[in-house]
C-alpha cells in the first residue's frame, strides 16, 4: 500500500515536472492542519499545502520552486526510473524473510549476545529474537524478555510534561528557576529550552566526577539533587537557546518539575498516566531499586573500572537510579510497540494542539524536538546505559513502528579510542548494537534511518 501517491504518471528522472504530492497519515484523528504542519516537519517536506476537500483526511503540498528538481535528483540516484510512489510503496510491504534477513546480516557487526526485534505497521507484526539473553546459562533471547531502555524514559518525561502544560498545570515557557533554585540562567531557561537540549546547561554524566563516582560503585543510590550536584558547577556552557547539547540534566530537572507541579513521585506521575492508559503492564518505573522483573535478559558493558575487553561485566543490576527520568526505565518488546505509535500518534496521551505542538517542536530538516529525536522521516528515540542498547522509531509516513532491544552497550566498528570487543569488525560505521540493528531494519524497509542529532 503507498502512503504517498504522486498526481502524475511521469518517471521522476534528474527533475519532477509535476508539482503536487498527497500525503496520507496514520494521524487522521489529528485535524487536516495539524498533518500538514508534521508533514513538513517530519517528512523534511518545504513548501505550502492546501486542504484536500475532496479527500478528507488528506492534505495536497504545492512544493515551491527547486524542491522538484531536488527530490527528483536524490530519488533518481537511488532508484533510476521509478516514481516516488512506487519507490515508497515497495518499502511499506517487506516480506518476513527479508527482515529477518536484515537481521541476520547485521548481528555479525553488533557487539551484543542476543537481539529482540520487531516491525510493526498496518498490514501486520513481525518480530523475532536471537542469540543469548544469559551467555553463562545458555538461555536464549525471547520475545517478552525485559530489558533497561535508557534514554527512551525521556519521551515518558516530555509527555508527561506536555500533558500538564495541556491541562494548564504548567507552561512550556515557565523559567526553570519558577520550580527549582539554583540553576545557573534559571530565570532566562524555560522548561522548553530543557525539553529540547538548548538550555545550555551542562550533562552531569559528562562531568569525570560523576563517571569517577559511578565507576567506583555502579550499585550507589543517586537522588535528583545528587545528579545536578555534578552539572551545576560546570554550567552554563553556552547562553539559552544558542545551540543544541544533548544534556541529561535537562531532563532531570523536568522531572524535579513534574514532581513539584503534582505533588506525586515522578514514577506514580508516569504508571497513572502513561503506563495505564496504555496498558503498559510490563513497563516499569524501578526508583531506587536494581531489581529486573522475570524474564530478563542480562546485559553486558565495557564501562566500569577494571573491565577488560576480553571479559565484559554483567550489569544486569547495576543500580539505574543515576539515570532517574533520564533513563532509568524497564520495558519489553510489546510494550514498547504499543508506545511508538501512541508517542508518535499521540493517540491515548494528548490532544491534538499538544501533539501538534510536540511534532512541530523539531527543527527544520530534523533533530530534537520536545523529548524526542526525528530523522529521515523516523521519530523516536535512542536508549543506552551499561549493559542494554534500545531503539523505538516510528515512521511517519509507513505508520511502521520498528523496536529493537539488545543486552549490550558495547560499540563496534570504527568508534576511535572507544573500548570494543577483540573481534571488532573494521570499515564500518561506528554503532551500538540495537541502532545497528535497527537501520539494517529500515533500510530493508526502504526509509533509510538518519540519526538525529541527540543519538
Amino acid at each position: 500500500m503507498s502512503l504517498i501517491e504522486s498526481h502524475s504518471e511521469t518517471e521522476y528522472a534528474a527533475s519532477v515536472p509535476h508539482d503536487v504530492l498527497k500525503l496520507g497519515f496514520d494521524l487522521m484523528w489529528l485535524g487536516v492542519e495539524s498533518q500538514a504542519v508534521i508533514a513538513m516537519r517530519l517528512l523534511g517536506l518545504g513548501g505550502l499545502w492546501h486542504i484536500d476537500a475532496g479527500e478528507p483526511g488528506l492534505m495536497v503540498l504545492e512544493k515551491p520552486f527547486g524542491f522538484a528538481e531536488a527530490a527528483g535528483a536524490a530519488l533518481a540516484a537511488a532508484h533510476p526510473g521509478a516514481r516516488l510512489d512506487q519507490v515508497l510503496s515497495a518499502a511499506v510491504e517487506p516480506l518476513p524473510e527479508t527482515l529477518d534477513a536484515a537481521v541476520r546480516a547485521a548481528l555479525p557487526l553488533a557487539a551484543a549476545p542476543g537481539i529482540i526485534a520487531a516491525v510493526q505497521s498496518p498490514e501486520g507484526r513481525w518480530s523475532a529474537a536471537y542469540g543469548l539473553a544469559d551467555p553463562e546459562a545458555g538461555t536464549a533471547m525471547a520475545e517478552g524478555m525485559h530489558t533497561r531502555i535508557g534514554s527512551i524514559t525521556k519521551t515518558f518525561t516530555g509527555t508527561a510534561l506536555m500533558q500538564l502544560a495541556e491541562e494548564g498545570k504548567l507552561s512550556l515557557d515557565d523559567p526553570i528557576s519558577d520550580y527549582v533554585e539554583g540553576v545557573p540562567n534559571g530565570d532566562r531557561i524555560t522548561l522548553r529550552r530543557l525539553a529540547d537540549m538548548t538550555s545550555g546547561i551542562a550533562s552531569y554524566t559528562q562531568t569525570d566526577e560523576f563517571w569517577n563516582d559511578f565507576a567506583s560503585d555502579p550499585q550507589r543510590v543517586y537522588a535528583p539533587g545528587d545528579l545536578l550536584a555534578y552539572a551545576v558547577p560546570v554550567s552554563p556552557i553556552f547562553e539559552p537557546g544558542a545551540r543544541f547539547d544533548y544534556s541529561n540534566t535537562n531532563t532531570v530537572l523536568l522531572g524535579m518539575v513534574i514532581e513539584k507541579v503534582t505533588g506525586q513521585p515522578v514514577g506514580e506521575v508516569f504508571r497513572s498516566r502513561i503506563f495505564e492508559p496504555l496498558g503498559l503492564g510490563n513497563t516499569l518505573w524501578p526508583g531506587r531499586s536494581a531489581e529486573m522483573p522475570e524474564p530478563l535478559a542480562r546485559g553486558f558493558t565495557l564501562q566500569g573500572n577494571d573491565i577488560s575487553p576480553e571479559d565484559p561485566a554483567d550489569a544486569t543490576f547495576w543500580n539505574p537510579s543515576w539515570g532517574w527520568t533520564a533513563g532509568e526505565m524497564i520495558s519489553t518488546l510489546g510494550d514498547l510497540l504499543a508506545y511508538g505509535h501512541a508517542l508518535a500518534t499521540g493517540q491515548g496521551l494528548l490532544g491534538e494542539e499538544a501533539q501538534t505542538e510536540r511534532l512541530a517542536s523539531f527543527p527544520e530538516g530534523g533533530g530534537y524536538g520536545i523529548g524526542v529525536g526525528c530523522g529521515g522521516g523516523w521519530l523516536g528515540h535512542t536508549g543506552e546505559l551499561p549493559g542494554y542498547n534500545t531503539t523505538l522509531y516510528y515512521h511517519v509516513g509507513s505508520a511502521t513502528t520498528v523496536v529493537v532491544q539488545a543486552n549490550s552497550d558495547i560499540p563496534s566498528g570504527d568508534c576511535g579510542d572507544a573500548d570494543v570487543l577483540p573481534e571488532n569488525p573494521g570499515g564500518v560505521v561506528c554503532s551500538g548494537p540495537a541502532t545497528r540493528v535497527f537501520t539494517a531494519l529500515a533500510q530493508a524497509l526502504g526509509a533509510a534511518y538518519v540519526q538525529p542529532s541527540a543519538d
